[in-house]
């Protein structure tokens, strides 16, 4: 199983593809797929039936996936960053590889 570096709640920007340079917060990370969903990037079109919940029908906006490996993490300072591991004490914790801070 593959250890993934970006979880939800992290600031993430996307460094490759139509929506290179537009940063977002993870919503959800789907770990059989590999992807990972970004708050208002990425943004599809989906046409919807009448049903109970939207009674009208219609056309919605909503999120699509993207691969882990177009997002970077960014740190408090608003750059890029490698996601790196170590202990501390009795935790294992995330770290920044750039400012060697603790993410």
């Amino acid at each position: 199983m593959t250890k993934f570096k970006i979880k939800s709640g992290d600031t993430v920007r996307v460094i490759a593809g139509d929506h290179k340079g537009t940063e977002g917060n993870v919503l959800k990370v789907l770990k059989d797929k590999n992807k990972a969903i970004i708050e208002g990037v990425n943004m599809v079109k989906k046409h919807t039936k009448p049903s109970a919940q939207s009674p009208q029908g219609g056309i919605v906006e909503k999120e699509a996936p993207m691969h882990l490996s177009n997002l970077s993490l960014l740190t408090s300072k608003g750059e890029t960053t490698r996601v790196g591991y170590k202990i501390e004490g009795d935790k294992k914790v995330r770290f920044s590889t750039k400012s060697n801070e603790v993410i």
